[in-house]
C-alpha cells in the first residue's frame, strides 16, 4: 500500500482539528442560550400575568350607618357601633371612607375630635373602634383594648377580658400623624401593637 492511499501518515493529524470542534461547540451553546432560553422565559412571563381589567368595587361596601358610642379622651379613642347585619365589605368601606375624609381634612364632619387644637389636626392621634354589640363600645372596654394584651390585669379587675373585647371588634382604624412613614392603618378585626390579634383580623391598609 502506497503512502498516498494511507490517510494515517506519521506527522499528519487525522480528522478535524480539535480547536475547530471546540469553536463549533461554543457557537452552538451560545445560539442555544440566546435563542431558546429567553424564548421560554418570555412564554412563562406571559402565562403568569395577572388580570389587566379594573378592580370592581363591591356594591355591599356602600354607605354604612354608624353611631358614636363613646369618646375616650385620655386614650384618644372613639368607639362606634354599626348594625349586626353589616358585612365585612361594608365595614372595610367605612374604614376607607374615614381615611379619605382624614386626608381631605373633613373627618371632623363625621367623628368628634380626639386631639382638639393639636397642631397636626383634630385627629392627629386616634384609635377608632367599630363594634356591632354596643356593650363592647363602653369606655372601660376601649381602655382595655388601647392598653393592649399585655397590660396588667389589675388595672381593670372588673372589666371585660381583653380576649373577649378583642373578638367583638369589627374594624379598627389607627391614626398617628407623628408616624410620617405610616400615619394610617386599618383592619377588619383587631390587632394590638404586640401582634396579638383576633380570629377575624385582616389588614385593610
Amino acid at each position: 500500500m502506497s503512502d498516498e492511499s494511507n490517510p494515517y501518515q506519521e506527522g499528519k493529524r487525522a480528522g478535524i482539528h480539535p480547536l475547530i470542534v471546540v469553536f463549533v461547540v461554543l457557537i452552538g451553546l451560545w445560539l442555544f442560550v440566546f435563542l431558546i432560553v429567553p424564548g421560554s422565559k418570555n412564554k412563562q412571563a406571559t402565562g403568569t400575568e395577572g388580570p389587566a381589567g379594573p378592580i370592581i368595587e363591591d356594591p355591599e361596601a356602600a354607605a354604612l350607618l354608624f353611631k358614636v358610642q363613646a369618646v375616650v379622651s385620655d386614650m384618644n379613642a372613639i368607639s362606634l357601633s354599626v348594625p349586626p347585619e353589616a358585612t365585612d365589605s361594608q365595614v372595610a368601606g367605612l374604614l376607607k371612607r374615614f381615611k379619605s375624609d382624614r386626608l381631605a381634612g373633613t373627618l371632623t364632619d363625621l367623628l368628634p375630635p380626639t386631639t382638639p387644637g393639636h397642631k397636626l389636626g383634630d385627629h392627629a392621634v386616634a384609635d377608632i373602634y367599630i363594634v356591632s354589640d354596643a356593650q363592647y363600645a363602653q369606655a372601660d372596654v376601649i381602655r382595655i383594648l388601647t392598653r393592649g394584651a399585655h397590660a396588667p390585669g389589675n388595672l381593670y379587675p372588673q372589666a371585660v377580658p381583653f380576649e373577649t373585647a378583642m373578638e367583638a371588634i369589627r374594624g379598627h382604624y389607627r391614626i398617628d400623624l407623628n408616624d410620617t412613614g405610616n400615619p394610617d392603618s386599618a383592619s377588619l378585626g383587631f390587632a394590638d401593637e404586640s401582634g396579638v390579634h383576633s380570629r377575624q383580623y385582616r389588614k385593610i391598609f
